[in-house]
């Protein structure tokens, strides 16, 4: 799995763990650790999950108020710069081997179909704010994804995109526009169909939200990748797996065809 130049796998929930870990033995609230590193509660606690990756000298901090005797700084070294959430590696490792990828999308141009002003200005979006370092690396390992899209074998891909997807201009109109038109040259992949959700629809199967549907390697098995503000999980059981299955297929019925869809894309284009 190729998740950018630097970094281990699982590293971050390794640190994570030890972390933890040592702030329990020290009986060390997260709260405490925070105000002594300057980090907030939610922050630390989102280091001992694998979420994010400490900056500055937290590092250094923790490992001297822990007592964790370097334990913590010989695990850090592994952290520098992978540019994937740890918790997203699980999903790219099934991304990485997928004989097919659909995605259905509904607030920012997915990031398999993102260039790099897009993405940069997409990570430049988080709350709280990366440091420049993670943003560099983040668009790395994003950009490094979409090899996928020539690999051998090659696997089956379709994006169902919402029109607003297209339309919110995350990092100004030229940024947009150059991307706009990336989406049609993929479009025009023979393994590749986009099509666009228009705003008029009565109907509507996508209302609970973005979903990532795989077929795994050689069709053995499939699953669902659902990603939002508290949590992200796969889903892999009957019947919640074939539910999803049967909404996307709907989706891509109440779409514009891939023809009109790339018409769309073009006019939006123009008029950036």
């Amino acid at each position: 799995m190729n998740i950018g130049s630097n970094g281990t796998p699982g590293a971050a929930k390794a640190f994570g763990r030890l972390l933890r870990f040592h702030r329990e033995r020290a009986k060390v609230s997260q709260e405490a650790l925070g105000r002594e590193t300057g980090y907030s509660k939610s922050q630390v606690a989102m280091i001992e999950r694998g979420e994010r990756r400490p900056r500055g000298n937290f590092v250094e901090l923790a490992d001297e108020l822990l007592g964790a005797q370097g334990a913590l700084l010989e695990v850090a070294k592994e952290l520098k710069a992978s540019g994937v959430a740890a918790w997203f590696e699980d999903y790219l490792e099934e991304e990485a081997r997928a004989a097919a990828i659909h995605k259905y999308e509904n607030q920012v141009i997915p990031g398999l179909l993102q260039t790099e002003p897009y993405a940069r200005a997409v990570f430049g979006c988080a709350c709280p704010p990366l440091d420049t370092e993670e943003i560099d690396a983040g668009v790395t390992a994003r950009l490094a994804r979409q090899t996928l899209f020539h690999r051998k074998p090659t696997p089956l891909v379709s994006f169902v995109l919402e029109k607003s997807v297209l339309t919110r201009p995350l990092g100004g109109p030229a940024i947009l526009k150059e991307n706009l038109l990336h989406i049609l040259d993929v479009a025009r992949l023979r393994n590749v169909e986009i099509q666009v959700m228009p705003e008029d629809r009565q109907t509507h199967a996508g209302i609970d939200g973005p979903f990532t549907l795989l077929d795994t390697a050689e069709r053995r098995s499939q699953l669902v990748y659902v990603e939002g503000q508290g949590g992200r999980y796969f889903l892999s059981e009957q019947p919640d797996l074939g539910d999803v299955f049967d909404r996307y297929g709907i989706l891509r019925a109440q779409a514009l065809t891939p023809e009109n869809s790339a018409e769309l894309i073009e006019q939006v284009a123009r008029e950036l």
